[in-house]
């Protein structure tokens, strides 16, 4: 397969993204090809067009804003990109708010290891039964996210005061937001399948939390997509730092 111009090239990073800067110049006067390979990569949930394009530019934001990876250049061009597609500060707002709540695997990894080394030591023998300040949480928790899933039954019984405030602080965009549900549940899908990241069990839960809110298997392959495009950041970042260095005067005389 033939390489495109470099107009093609320009013009197709413009067409998936909405602009041209200097970091993919330095790609396409670097590496071409790599860049050719990303365009046709990028360029398949575009194609497919099972999320509408407003919904696509927030769920890059979503992978860029992680705290697992936190890609500046990323979320300013995509917050940009979703203002120009007719996304509401609010909307935005809330993909961030959503975005927060990747802190809580520490606890939802780290709890029930804790629970598994206390019954290796013979300090507990199973999960105790709910009292009702705790009966009243989950209730709360289902009431608010709507579902529940195993991987918070730990959390609930060893440290429900942690609970009950990440149950408020996870509730502020399902109280108050306007994406609907599915979209909200993209986006938790969005940051744990994220390479940086990779939580099965939250990336299994969002994606089935999804599907009940009437998501597409299209919808959820678009999500998977987006975020396997992360990896080309690394050029992003890397390309124009060499392009600096070449061009530096002590490089230059010394060629």
């Amino acid at each position: 397969m033939s390489t495109p111009t470099e107009t093609e090239l320009h013009d197709a990073v413009v067409a998936l993204h909405g602009a041209w800067d200097e970091q993919w110049q330095a790609v396409l006067e670097l590496a071409p090809q790599l860049l050719a390979a990303y365009v046709r990569l990028a360029g398949v949930p575009q194609r497919k067009g099972h999320l509408d394009p407003r919904t696509r530019e927030l769920i890059y934001l979503a992978v860029d804003a992680a705290a697992t990876h936190m890609y500046a250049p990323g979320v300013r061009r995509h917050i940009r990109r979703a203002l120009d597609l007719g996304a509401t500060p609010g909307e935005i707002t809330e993909v961030i708010e959503l975005t927060t709540t990747l802190g809580i695997h520490a606890m939802n990894i780290g709890v029930p290891l804790l629970a598994e080394l206390l019954e290796e030591r013979g300090l507990r023998d199973g999960p105790a039964a709910l009292d009702a300040y705790r009966k009243e949480l989950k209730a709360r928790f289902t009431a608010n996210r709507g579902y529940w899933h195993v991987f918070w039954d730990e959390i609930l019984e060893l440290d429900p005061e942690m609970f009950e405030a990440y149950t408020d602080f996870s509730s502020v965009s399902w109280q108050h937001g306007s994406l609907e549900p599915k979209v909200k549940e993209f986006v938790y899908t969005a940051f744990d399948c994220a390479s940086t990241h990779l939580y099965v069990k939250g990336w299994k839960a969002h994606m089935d939390n999804a599907l009940g809110h009437g998501a597409t298997v299209g919808e959820l392959l678009e999500v998977m997509e987006i975020a396997a495009v992360m990896g080309m950041q690394s050029a992003l970042q890397a390309l124009p730092v060499l392009r600096e260095e070449l061009a530096a005067p002590l490089r230059q005389n010394q060629t």
